[in-house]
């Protein structure tokens, strides 16, 4: 598991730049990668990026009977969520099509906030977008909505399938304005390294020669990039075979 100076490091850079790091670090295939699969929205992208570990939590707003059945489920859920390490990303699976109530708003945000979390990732609705933001509880979505329904967790701490993709509890979240990014414990190992290495790649190879180009003949820029396209991919090869020993 990522220590929390290892989570506040890789907050440094965007989520693609992370997917970039992983792929080098992945036995997966590059397309194999566990992030949203279906269009989602960042509502409050001024607060940049959010990095945690899943919480994940089930709901149904638009039945009633989960509440008349089990009134214990906000309390034994919020037992669950002070039981896990902080940062927490909340993963909701929204059960209903269309989207009928919001498990989040004002309430909830603030609780998550005392409970570790920083921010949510749900396929169903949200409300109250300025409170949520001010109780710092950052959220990606489907859309927003007026009303709660009935919304209580129905099971937690699951599998959860959100936006096409595969959620586990305990899977490192990296999630901005571009999408999330869920990865194993195992991809995680160097994922730091990797992101740090990548970034530097790119500015001392590919980036410095295009910003240093002003004024270059075309044909001759052409080459050149060329050339740094095989000297990135060789520095590429020669970090990650020794630092992953393959």
């Amino acid at each position: 598991m990522l220590s929390y100076a290892e989570i506040l490091n890789l907050k440094r850079w965007n989520t693609p730049t992370i997917y970039n790091g992983w792929e080098q670090v992945t036995r997966l295939e590059r397309t194999q990668g566990r992030f949203n699969r279906e269009t989602i929205t960042d509502f409050m992208p001024q607060m940049g990026i959010m990095a945690g570990t899943a919480v994940t939590v089930v709901v149904q707003p638009s039945n009633p009977e989960n509440q008349r059945n089990n009134t214990n489920a906000q309390y034994e859920y919020m037992k669950y969520l002070a039981s896990v390490p902080g940062p927490k990303i909340v993963m909701v699976k929204d059960l209903d099509n269309p989207n009928i109530g919001s498990f989040w708003g004002e309430i909830n945000a603030n609780l998550h906030k005392v409970l570790g979390c920083v921010g949510t990732v749900t396929d169903g609705a949200i409300r109250d977008t300025d409170e949520m933001t001010n109780a710092g509880m950052h959220a990606l979505a489907r859309r927003m909505c007026v009303g709660h329904a009935y919304s209580t967790p129905v099971k937690w701490g699951c599998e959860v399938e959100v936006f096409g993709t595969t959620v586990r509890p305990g899977d490192f979240i990296h999630a901005d304005k571009h999408g999330f990014f869920a990865i194993d414990e195992e991809d995680c190992e160097h994922l730091l390294d990797a992101v740090r290495f990548m970034d530097e790649n790119e500015c001392n190879n590919l980036l410095k020669l295009s910003r240093d180009a002003a004024g270059m003949d075309l044909d001759k820029f052409v080459e050149e990039y060329a050339v740094q396209v095989e000297k990135f991919k060789a520095d590429a090869k020669n970090y990650f075979g020794n630092l992953l020993g393959r």
